[in-house]
């Protein structure tokens, strides 16, 4: 099968299209062919290896897994002995290494029936930033009706996501994004829109029972200056921007940890691990219409060096997909 590999860190250049063994599901594994898979800024950071602590956990000579991608959708072709939930021809959408490819090998737990109302193209976006917005919204913010969300980053992939999610959990949603994207924000839900390029949420007289970061180029210090006394500040990633290329996000995300214990404010630093369970939430959130993935463009696999180049320099809004 056809795989987009990497052997080495650096820019896009060190990613090419490459055949390589099919995989072979065994036990309780799902093999799906691959009709479209999701990029995101976790895959430039681990095709650099940036920032170089995360070299600890992607590999410290070279990365780990080789065959980049971790969202796709497509139909299962395969499964284990041990498979009970699904069957050959099932369309299905998930979250696991090696999505870049024309065929990819899942754990059963970590994939799920793709909602019926969206394309394969659509399903693919969801994964990754769908779950991280659900998480940071319902499990570590526990958005509350009335409450008044900002989302700093409610343009990107995650960002599209969780303004919707904001407002269908009854929130007063504020987002932040650049100028070009505030009408499209505006439209997935956002009742209060602010434009960075001309107004600073931080240093503005309201405040908010939530602030989800979703940038990390802004100091936890003016980050608690947008909360109410008792508010929640949700802390997800963000660029090599806010440490630098040693440590990028992963010293906010320190900060937040050591913070949390000594401020009335609750600073939460988001982990947002896969699940069957969150799949299935997704599913039945997009299926009853309370979101709709937004696509920037789509490539063909043989174009991925393209598409991470366009979600690197930060030129995409909300997601880039893949076509296999």
């Amino acid at each position: 099968m056809k795989a987009i590999v990497h052997d080495r860190y650096g820019p896009p250049a060190v990613l090419r299209l490459q055949q390589v063994d099919k995989p072979v599901p065994t036990g309780r594994e799902v093999l799906v062919r691959v009709h479209a898979a999701a990029v995101n800024a976790r895959d430039w950071h681990t095709m650099r290896g940036d920032p170089y602590l995360a070299r600890l956990a992607f590999g410290l000579r070279g990365p780990t897994t080789k065959i980049r991608g971790t969202d796709f959708a497509g139909r299962v072709a395969a499964v284990g002995p041990d498979v009970t939930r699904f069957r050959p021809g099932d369309e299905v959408y998930g979250e696991a290494p090696a999505a870049f490819a024309e065929y990819v090998s899942v754990p059963e737990d970590l994939v799920e029936l793709k909602p019926a109302n969206l394309s394969l193209e659509q399903a693919a976006a969801i994964p990754l930033a769908g779950n991280t917005a659900l998480m940071g919204l319902r499990d570590a913010a526990r958005t509350q009706p009335g409450q008044r969300v900002l989302i700093n980053g409610a343009s990107g992939g995650v960002g599209t996501f969780a303004v919707q999610l904001a407002a269908a959990f009854g929130a007063e949603v504020t987002a932040v994004c650049s100028t070009r994207n505030v009408e499209l924000v505006r439209s997935l839900g956002a009742d209060h829109v602010l434009d960075y390029t001309r107004e600073d949420f931080t240093r503005d007289a309201r405040r908010y029972d939530v602030v989800f970061d979703l940038v990390g180029n802004r100091s936890l210090a003016e980050l608690r200056r947008a909360l109410t006394p008792t508010g929640t500040l949700v802390l997800s990633g963000g660029g090599v921007s806010s440490g630098g290329s040693l440590v990028g996000p992963i010293g906010l995300v320190v900060k937040g940890r050591l913070l949390s214990r000594f401020v009335r404010q609750r600073v939460v630093v988001l982990t947002a691990s896969p699940s069957r369970e969150n799949l299935a939430t997704l599913r039945q959130l997009a299926e009853a219409g309370t979101f709709t993935p937004v696509i920037d463009r789509t490539h063909p696999l043989s174009e991925t060096a393209e598409a991470i180049r366009y979600v690197e320099q930060d030129h995409a809004r909300a997601k880039v997909v893949l076509t296999v």
